[in-house]
């Protein structure tokens, strides 16, 4: 199996309320990317993303860019563990 690497994201701006888990999900999903969303009580979005480096780099870039109707302010990444999952999932 190729090499996997796992990456965190904490997305800050106007991102709730505007179908951005739904976003990450469609861009994960097209790039086989597993992974989960969450809306965080403090407005951001945290989002895990696992799978090929080339996959993961793209959704996390379409992150940083946003659906329309969001405005992302900024995006913290750090690298993370590979946890295994299975598909990408929004909670």
């Amino acid at each position: 199996m190729a090499e996997e690497i796992g990456c965190d994201l904490v997305v800050h701006g106007r991102v709730q309320g505007v179908f951005f888990r739904a976003f990450v999900r469609s861009e994960a999903d097209r790039r086989g990317v597993r992974g989960r969303a969450i809306n965080a009580p403090d407005g951001t979005v945290r989002v895990h993303l696992e799978g090929a480096p080339a996959g993961v780099a793209a959704v996390a870039a379409a992150c940083a860019a946003g659906p329309r109707g969001a405005r992302v302010e900024r995006v913290e990444e750090r690298a993370s563990a590979v946890e295994g999952l299975e598909r990408f999932e929004v909670g």
